[in-house]
Formats: structure tokens, sequence, C-alpha cells
């Protein structure tokens, strides 16, 4: 392990208690599963333990194989069941336990709804995601794409259960969530899960950033993870199987941005 390389911060998930790393690594549009599976495994033994996934991504295969490389006690994973199959508790409890078969595990320790679902009321798709905890497959649940309103109409759903995080989609041109989710996540002990944080690796455009990056030494994809990890709620999710990126994401953590650096990407 390199001497200098800066340890990886932890948060909280939700009011969970469960340490998570602040970075995270996403997983949908990984193809290169030896390339994958290697830069990964770089990243787990370098304190990264949040690994996100979902049915639709069809990459919960590759999970497994991390899963199989690292050990399952080295990892925090995160799935989702699709607004389709959350029509009723055994099709949620179908989809789950197919998830749970890919993943090659018992039990995954974050299931969300992957988006609401467009007919269904909010309160029946907490019931059915819920029933998931309440099988044993999952120890916690989560909701994803959700507006304050829903979050607020899940929260009031649930029987046994709390809803730990949002994911949604942020990165610096994409800041609409920091009016009201991030706000409302962080009023009630919530998690923000950010996908897409560095939008597909073209974050080099913004005014200031060149500034930023000779003040700070850090590269344009590391000041605007940090930027996003400047609120204590968010744990951005990027995706990469290139070993390199992966060590440049993981330069993220281990520092924050100074005011005047946020200011001037503010």
């Amino acid at each position: 392990m390199e001497s200098d390389f800066p340890k990886i911060d932890t948060r909280e998930m939700g009011s969970t208690g469960e340490k998570v790393s602040a970075i995270g690594l996403g997983t949908y549009g990984i193809s290169n599963y030896k390339k994958g599976e290697e830069a990964f495994a770089y990243a787990v033994e370098r304190g990264v333990n949040l690994i996100d996934t979902a049915e639709i991504y069809n990459t919960e295969d590759f999970v497994g194989n991390v899963i199989r490389k690292v050990g399952r006690e080295n990892l925090f994973i995160t799935t989702k069941v699709a607004p389709k199959n959350l029509t009723s508790k055994e099709s949620t409890l179908r989809s789950a336990r197919g998830s749970l078969k890919k993943l090659g595990i018992k039990t995954v320790d974050l299931i969300l709804i992957h988006w609401p679902h467009d007919t269904m009321s909010i309160s029946e798709q907490v019931k059915n995601i819920e029933s998931v905890q309440k099988e044993g497959l999952t120890r916690y649940i989560g909701v994803s794409n959700f507006s304050v309103k829903q979050m607020e109409e899940a929260r009031s759903s649930t029987k046994s259960s709390e809803i730990v995080c949002n994911q949604v989609e942020y990165n610096m041109s994409k800041r609409d969530v920091e009016k009201d989710v991030i706000p409302y996540c962080e009023k009630n002990e919530m998690s923000v899960v950010a996908y897409t944080p560095i939008e597909k690796g073209t974050p080099n455009m913004y005014k200031g950033m060149k500034d930023v990056s000779i003040s700070t030494g850090k590269t344009s994809i590391q000041i605007s993870l940090n930027f996003l990890m400047r609120y204590t709620s968010v744990l951005p999710i990027p995706k990469s199987e290139n070993l390199e990126h992966i060590k440049e994401i993981l330069g993220s953590t281990g520092w924050r941005l100074k005011d005047k650096d946020i200011a001037l990407l503010d």
C-alpha cells in the first residue's frame, strides 16, 4: 500500500450507526469484469466498503465476484428493486431473492426502491420493500429518485423500518437537490447517495476549476467529488473499472476544500 495514500473518510449511513466509506463505487455500465474486479479490490483494500448495484444494471453477478474476491465482511452492499417488481409483496420478495442469488449472499445491507412506481401509492411500495427486511433479506431499506414530498410519505408509511437514504443524481451541473432534498435528508438523519457525481468524467468546464486545481494540487474529478462531500450527508458513488481512475477517485477524500475554493466553484 502506498505510504502516502490518504485515509478514506467514513460517514454514517443515515442514523443506523453503520459506518461506510465517504466515497462508494457504482457499477452501472461496468463491462470489463476482470479489470473491474482488480480495480474494486484495490479500492476495498484502501478502505472503500460501499458498493452499489441494481437488478436492472445486470452487474449483481460482477459485485458477487468482487465479494468473493475481497470478503463479505469488508463490504456494505446496496441493490435496488425496479418499480415493475414492486407491485406485490410476492414479486418484491422474488426480486430481492433473485438479486441475492446473483450476489451470492444471504442478506444485502441495503435495498432501495429504484424509483417511484407511476401508479402505485408510495405507502404500498414502502410496505412491499419493508417486507424484504422483515424476511431478513436486507438489513436496511431506502429509496432512490424520490422528491421531498415522496420521501415524507415514504417515511410516514413504514411500520418497523427506517428509510435510511435517498439515492439521487447530484453533480456540479445538477445541483437542484441542494435546495430541498439534501436539507430534508440532513434534518431527518438520512444519507444522500449521489449517482453520476462526476458527470461521466467531464467536470473540467467549470469556472474557477483551474485555479482551485492549482491551489489544491488536486484534479478536477477529485475537486468535484470533494465539493459534493462538503455536505456531511452526501455519499458519492462514481463508477469506474479502470485502476488509474479508481486511484484518482480515492484521492478525493482525506482533505477538504477551503471556503474560498468552494465560493469560487459555487
